[in-house]
């Protein structure tokens, strides 16, 4: 069952007339199902795409390989490049990237320890990037990557709809 977050996030998404789409690496579709299970899920989400290992960023979503080597798969830098390059992939208004790392053997280093997660979003002229340290089990991670990943939407939206 989705979080109220996802819940809250969906409903202004749907109310806004918005499209979502993910791709998703740590999270590894999590993302994507949470939001498919909400009663709003068939006018807001557009899909999902997971590419956990690194080869799938550079071949499927042409994030160069020379950024991944810089900056590692786990990175701000390549996070943002999915959410942007996601756009050539799905028609969404709002495309949502993550990576980040919910166990050891990655590019975790002291800077960057297990826990860390990366979220881009592209919402039409504007882009956030969030940079968070969570502390769990894996799961635990990836629910709180979730819940913020809808936090900074709802944030986002809110500020949208007070423009008006």
């Amino acid at each position: 069952m989705p979080s109220q977050l996802v819940v809250s996030c969906s409903e202004m998404l749907a109310e806004q007339k918005l499209t979502i789409a993910f791709v998703e690496s740590a999270t590894a579709g999590r993302l994507s199902s949470e939001f498919s299970l909400v009663p709003e899920s068939g006018k807001i989400l557009m899909g999902g795409l997971v590419c956990y290992d690194a080869c799938l960023k550079e071949d499927i979503l042409d994030v160069p390989k020379a950024i991944i080597e810089k900056y590692t798969p786990e990175s701000a830098e390549v996070t943002k490049e999915l959410a942007v390059r996601l756009r050539n992939l799905m028609d969404a208004d709002v495309c949502v990237a993550v990576t980040g790392l919910t166990t050891a053997g990655g590019s975790e280093t002291e800077q960057k320890p297990v826990g860390t997660m990366f979220v881009h979003i592209c919402f039409r002229d504007r882009q956030l990037a969030s940079r968070e340290v969570f502390e769990g089990s894996p799961e635990d991670i990836i629910l709180q990557t979730v819940d913020l990943t809808a936090k900074l939407l709802i944030e986002e939206l809110s500020a949208i709809t007070d423009e008006r």
